[in-house]
């Protein structure tokens, strides 16, 4: 059964927020394409690190939203407790050991919204996550938050447009980038690079960093504080670390295969360079430098080496929130636009496609409107 208004949408972009709104309305009865400018999972989703958390501080509204998102994730981990690309092994932060500080801050935040915490001394950790040289971690100790995990993107991606599919969904790829058609103030569809032309009910653009570019074509803003992002993924590596590292040199994301995945915000501002042509200039030095500072927050501190490097803007709107829901002045025009799109991806096409069919606005999502940007 559904109380759908529309029949059919077309979405831009094939990362986890496009594939997971298309799943969403396909399993209400809509007719849904998903259009994607080269091969799913080809931008911020294929280059993202997919902690499943909501540590530290953010607003209340977003909290409960990215508790909603975990959530949603223990529903798919339940139905794949043997997978290696969904893991709940728990995650380990500390910071730098100089007057900015801010475990002892952070842990009392999260203790008091129940957000399962534990504050460890150095000489601890080993006995509560393994893998760890505990070396490396700051005389004011870490937070170890059990509940959090990891979740390999393109994996998922690929699962849910199998459903899709099965759904009736149809999945366009490889014809360069696509715009929203609006005729009469209204969105209609959406036409590809190539000229195609999809007619729909409602349009949804779910491009990423590109949101606030295609939404301002529109004569619309978008708040926009999108940074490069540089992800290293490592060859295999038999290794003890389950949990996820995040440090004050770099982030470790166990993955896939016995692989590892690799960042750290210095890392792509000191080795990625913009070219005039659009390409992506990546120094190796900063690279190699990345991969020993994993190795020295690693037990037996192993040699490390690259499979492959992800490059491009990372999502973040200018305010830091999420973007979701309908741009009200363009009737049938919605945008997904966000940071943690993996902790986030499922409960946000969620409630999306929701709000797509029903033509009323979740609760979840009232303070992440994009009107909020004027």
């Amino acid at each position: 059964m559904t109380d759908k208004t529309i029949s059919s949408a077309v979405i831009i972009g094939a990362g986890i927020f496009g594939v997971s709104t298309g799943v969403q309305l396909a399993r209400r009865g809509i007719r849904v394409t998903i259009l994607n400018d080269g091969p799913a999972a080809n931008g911020a989703s294929g280059r993202s690190l997919s902690w499943l958390n909501s540590a530290r501080m953010r607003s209340e509204p977003y909290h409960r939203l990215r508790m909603a998102g975990i959530d949603r994730y223990r529903t798919l981990f339940a139905q794949y407790h043997d997978t290696d690309w969904l893991r709940f092994d728990g995650g380990l932060t500390w910071d730098a050991g100089d007057a900015g500080n801010e475990i002892a801050a952070a842990y009392r935040h999260e203790v008091s919204l129940a957000y399962d915490a534990q504050h460890l001394a150095a000489g601890s950790v080993a006995g509560v996550t393994p893998g760890l040289d505990a070396r490396a971690i700051t005389p004011q100790g870490g937070i170890f938050n059990p509940g959090e995990g990891w979740v390999d993107l393109p994996v998922l991606i690929d699962l849910l447009l199998q459903e899709f599919s099965a759904l009736g969904g149809v999945l366009v790829t490889d014809q360069g980038a696509a715009r929203v058609i609006i005729e009469s103030g209204r969105a209609i569809g959406a036409q590809t690079a190539s000229g195609d032309r999809f007619e729909a009910d409602a349009v949804v653009v779910a491009t990423g960093p590109a949101v606030p570019k295609m939404v301002a074509e529109s004569g619309k803003s978008i708040g926009d504080d999108t940074p490069i992002a540089l992800l290293v993924q490592t060859k295999p590596v038999a290794h003890p670390l389950r949990a996820v590292l995040n440090t004050p040199r770099v982030a470790v994301r166990p993955a896939p295969g016995g692989t590892f995945s690799l960042d750290a915000d210095w890392a792509a501002d000191e080795g990625v360079t913009l070219r005039p042509d659009g390409r992506y200039e990546i120094d190796d030095t900063v690279v190699e430098a990345l991969l020993v500072e994993a190795s020295k927050v690693m037990e037996g501190n192993p040699k490390l080496e690259i499979a492959s490097i992800g490059v491009g803007g990372k999502p973040i709107p200018g305010d830091g929130e999420p973007v979701v829901g309908a741009l009200k002045a363009i009737p049938g025009y919605y945008v997904v636009f966000s940071h943690s799109g993996a902790t986030l991806g499922l409960i946000v096409g969620e409630l999306l496609a929701y709000e797509i069919v029903t033509g009323g606005e979740h609760p979840m999502l009232k303070t992440f409107r994009p009107e909020r940007f004027g």
